[in-house]
């Protein structure tokens, strides 16, 4: 390995360096390692009211092999992700957009989708359900990656927000401005937005601040951004207003979450508390060692613990200094993230693997937050832990691209397009 090789392999942690196979990031790799450990052991227990419920038929042991099939497939899926090149990423990004667009698009259509929570979110695929919305998220990412690393060069002068007036979209300026930026950049955001919104307010939001973190970090100007940020003001005001798709349930859980804070629940009587408020009862049982493994009380109580609580179940049984360290493990990753970054040099790989850590970083932090209701419900689970095959899928994939960065920034095999600068930094 040359001078420049070995320095970078040292800037790279390496705790598992005599195993072949885990190039890259080791320390990232041992965090995913410990996420899915958590994983099984949190959610056959958080599934143990299934398994016991009469409403449900399959007995606990049955949801124990259904997550350990979908934590194999996920490595699987992991390892296939790790070792692709992030040039073949580059090259079929706009393929893996416009199939995970289409893929979230059928989900609405009747006798195809399967409603959830009065949602259509679901498909079969082979037979298994699968949640298309958490596949885009990731597919986003990719092609805006491949958006931005393209137009670096012209990037600091690019317009990508039209005039507001459809009258004046046949002017020469303006078409220029809808070819070069508009819809290239900003329409494909849009549009993930809008076919998710319908079915999850909260993970349209989330490809919404991720994608406009990227562009940020994209060099896109940011009179630009603010513009977006106004033109999405209105666009949301309207959508609240005329209760289009799920925003009528965001407002409820946004009212009730305020109403936590403002108003006295100490009346209320115990068949009528949230779940967000059994989630914190469920963290204060929990204390600072918790109350055992399997010894959960609440996980009987709360709607979703394998899912949407799943955090609190954990802070209940492992106790609040286990989940402080859980916590801290989701921060480590955006940090390896960082570090990966800074020696990347390549632009498309550098946005790319900074997005899905954005990606992995916010949700775990917003479901963390709904748990201590510091955000109103969102319906966000923690990832690679909680329970739920298409969830964990994707989040196994975008680990496996981040990975494969680091593994081919280590091997000096991350060589840039042609036509693209290899660093952020050049005009």
């Amino acid at each position: 390995m040359s001078e420049t090789g070995k320095n970078r392999s040292e800037q790279v942690p390496s705790i598992l360096s005599k195993v072949n196979i885990f190039k890259g990031d080791r320390v990232l790799w041992v965090i995913v390692a410990i996420l899915f450990v958590v994983s099984l052991l949190a959610v056959y227990s958080s599934v143990a009211k299934m398994g016991y419920s009469p409403y449900w038929k399959p007995s606990t042991s049955h949801y124990l092999r259904n997550h350990i099939f979908a934590i194999i497939i996920s490595v699987c899926a992991l390892f296939v992700a790790y070792l692709v090149s992030c040039r073949l990423y580059r090259r079929i990004a706009t393929l893996l957009y416009l199939g995970a667009l289409a893929l979230t698009v059928m989900a609405y259509i009747p006798g195809i989708s399967h409603a959830t929570n009065g949602a259509a979110r679901w498909i079969s695929i082979f037979g298994f359900p699968f949640q298309p919305s958490e596949l885009l998220k990731v597919a986003t990412i990719l092609f805006l990656a491949q958006q931005l690393a393209a137009r670096q060069k012209v990037i600091r002068t690019l317009r990508i927000v039209p005039s507001l007036n459809p009258f004046r979209w046949s002017r020469p300026e303006q078409k220029q401005i809808w070819l070069t930026g508009t819809c290239p950049i900003l329409v494909p955001v849009a549009l993930s937005c809008g076919v998710i919104l319908k079915a999850h307010t909260s993970s349209a939001v989330l490809v919404f601040i991720i994608s406009m973190v990227m562009m940020f970090i994209g060099r896109v100007k940011v009179r630009e951004l603010l513009k977006v940020l106004g033109v999405v003001a209105i666009i949301g005001a309207m959508l609240v207003v005329f209760e289009f798709g799920r925003t009528q349930t965001a407002s409820g859980r946004v009212g009730t979450w305020i109403s936590l804070w403002t108003e006295s629940q100490a009346d209320k009587p115990v068949r009528d508390l949230t779940d967000t408020e059994r989630a914190m009862i469920a963290i204060h049982d929990g204390g600072v060692v918790g109350v055992g493994a399997g010894r959960s009380v609440m996980r009987a109580k709360i709607t979703h613990p394998e899912s949407d609580y799943i955090f609190a179940f954990f802070v209940e049984e492992y106790g609040i200094i286990l989940a402080i360290f859980l916590v801290l493990l989701y921060l480590w990753i955006f940090y390896r993230a960082i570090r990966i970054f800074e020696h990347c040099e390549w632009i498309f790989a550098g946005l790319l693997e900074l997005g899905l850590a954005l990606l992995i970083t916010i949700q775990a932090l917003a479901h963390i937050m709904v748990s201590i209701n510091l955000l109103p419900e969102t319906g966000q689970n923690l990832p690679l832990i909680a329970h739920g095959g298409s969830s964990m899928l994707c989040t196994a994939i975008a680990f496996g691209i981040i990975l494969g960065t680091s593994r081919q920034i280590e091997q000096e095999t991350l060589i840039p397009e042609k036509n693209e600068s290899s660093f952020l930094s050049r005009g």
